[in-house]
């Protein structure tokens, strides 16, 4: 677990699956260990997934931190006219992501490692588990660096348990310029709404 923000996990493979199951969507998903969340769907996965409203219908959409797919599917799912990029460092992930999208018929989506997406792609919306266990500085260069690929009218939805900071986040993205703001909260979660 601690290691599923390095390119090449060291973590032994080890195939697994889980259900997604969402109001409007059910998918069984392959995992692996030294990815995100490899035996359940993480609780905040869930609570974004359940809480954010549909995605744009068409245009860029990016899933940042794709672990092995669950954010990507569903933002295809629900907006199929839409390109969803889903992005990790994680080569193990991107390529679960690549099977599971393939195993779903979701053809929309577009597994790329951080540094393949082309840098004049802009984004209409985010959906995030950010991986804050990579360190505050390491999370905040990581969500400046994609936060300003958003379009000018674009929407960020990130996901972050209270414990590990989610309010001294929302604070540090208002001292950047953005306006953030709490969607929602749930399960000592919360969704954090970000704009230009």
């Amino acid at each position: 677990m601690a290691h599923y923000f390095e390119e090449q996990p060291k973590a032994a493979s080890r195939p697994a699956s889980v259900d997604l199951v969402l109001p409007d969507l059910h998918l069984r998903l392959e995992t692996d260990r030294g990815v995100f969340s490899p035996d359940r769907i993480d609780l905040g996965t869930r609570i974004l997934l359940e809480s954010v409203p549909k995605p744009p219908q068409e245009g860029n959409l990016l899933d940042l931190g794709c672990g092995y797919g669950p954010i990507a599917l569903t933002m295809a799912a629900r907006a199929p006219g839409a390109s969803v990029w889903a992005v990790d460092v994680n080569r193990r992930s991107l390529e679960l992501t690549r099977r599971n999208a393939e195993a779903a018929a979701l053809t929309g989506v577009r597994p790329a490692h951080v540094d393949e997406v082309p840098e004049d792609v802009r984004f209409a919306a985010i959906w995030s588990n950010p991986a804050i266990r990579i360190g505050k500085q390491a999370m905040h260069e990581m969500l400046t660096r994609w936060l300003t690929r958003l379009t000018p009218d674009g929407v960020a939805y990130l996901v972050v348990q209270k414990h590990l900071g989610s309010d001294s986040l929302q604070r540090w993205l208002s001292e950047q310029g953005w306006q953030a703001t709490r969607h929602t909260s749930r399960a000592a979660y919360r969704i954090l709404k970000v704009t230009r």
